[in-house]
């Protein structure tokens, strides 16, 4: 076997991540302990949540990754040594860590996986940790119902995308926010949102009254800024915020000012923040319901897939400004399974 090529952190950004930021480093293979196993990866994947894990100062529910440290991430990948009789040599799973291709990890925290039920890669998005994710906010905080009018920001994302579908499985009219013409296509087209609005074209206010003429019930919060601001007074009594991310806040310096929550009062909304780690033991609970969803076409998805570890750091800084269409996902080595 090579050695291990990894993605370090450089230093810390201020604001918007940069290249520099970043290394690529070489270390030797590491070495699984009894109970561990040693993944090659197959498939990185790369989540705005990523962005937390390399700032400093700032309370989070996680530690942040030390300088010097391999960047955060989770992979699917193939076993290359096993100590742990779960596994063999040659099995798929999917808990690998890190920016990395090699990871030694404890056998008990991986899922096995097997290829001829669904392609790997989707162990990473819509069969993974961001479907879980929109399960998790549309079953326990939105509870959307039949004849409600969800709005969903970033609706073409991974989270996005899986939450407007079911909540629309829900009975509700799900009206999405994405960036661009494109991806406001495909949120009608493929995922069968009633509307979409393209958030960069400058009337987002006046498009959400058109495109929600009732009010809005629910709203999926992925992007927080001017989004959020749009969509906050036109919440209807009784309405419920989940609360999954702000991604367009993310690189700020200063935490900008909320809303003024005394409609919050009036209203009487629900606006609660949730963790998907906090409930990653209902994964096999998620994958149950989902699969079968995925394998008779009912469940649609799409991947930004891009080629190499050392190009990481490019995708994750376009990540953070929307320019991935799709769940993003970095290629470590070529997939054995494709075209089975």
């Amino acid at each position: 076997m090579a050695g291990n090529r990894q993605v370090i952190l450089r230093r810390r950004p201020e604001g918007m991540p940069a290249a520099e930021d970043f290394a690529i480093a070489e270390a030797p293979l590491p070495e699984p302990a009894a109970g561990e196993v040693l993944l090659r990866g197959l498939y990185l994947s790369l989540d705005p949540y990523m962005r937390g894990r390399i700032s400093s100062g700032v309370r989070s529910y996680a530690k942040p990754v030390e300088i010097g440290g391999v960047i955060e991430g989770r992979v699917v990948g193939q076993v290359a040594a096993s100590r742990d009789p779960a596994f063999r040599d040659g099995d798929f799973a999917y808990g690998g860590y890190g920016w990395q291709l090699y990871s030694a990890v404890k056998a008990a925290e991986l899922v096995k996986l097997d290829p001829t039920e669904a392609p790997l890669s989707t162990a990473l998005g819509v069969l993974g940790m961001p479907g879980l994710t929109a399960y998790v906010g549309i079953s326990d905080i939105g509870r959307p119902q039949s004849g409600e009018t969800i709005v969903v920001s970033a609706a073409s994302g991974a989270v996005g995308a899986v939450a407007g579908q079911l909540a629309r499985r829900a009975g509700a009219r799900a009206v999405g926010i994405a960036g661009g013409p494109d991806k406001c296509r495909y949120v009608e087209e493929e995922l069968g949102f009633e509307a979409c609005i393209d958030h960069r074209s400058g009337d987002l206010g006046p498009a959400l009254d058109r495109a929600c003429p009732n009010g809005i019930d629910v709203y999926w919060e992925n992007v927080g800024g001017a989004v959020q601001q749009a969509v906050f007074p036109r919440l209807n009594d009784f309405g419920r915020m989940v609360m999954c991310g702000m991604v367009s806040e993310y690189n700020d310096r200063a935490p900008r000012p909320g809303p003024n929550l005394t409609s919050a009062v009036r209203k009487r909304l629900k606006i609660q923040g949730f963790i998907v780690s906090d409930q990653w033991s209902r994964l096999q609970e998620y994958r149950a319901m989902a699969a079968p969803l995925f394998r008779n076409g009912t469940l649609k998805y799409r991947e930004d897939i891009v080629d190499g570890l050392d190009n990481a750091p490019k995708a994750f800084i376009g990540l953070l400004q929307g320019e991935n269409f799709g769940k993003l996902l970095v290629r470590l080595a070529g997939d054995p399974t494709r075209g089975r």
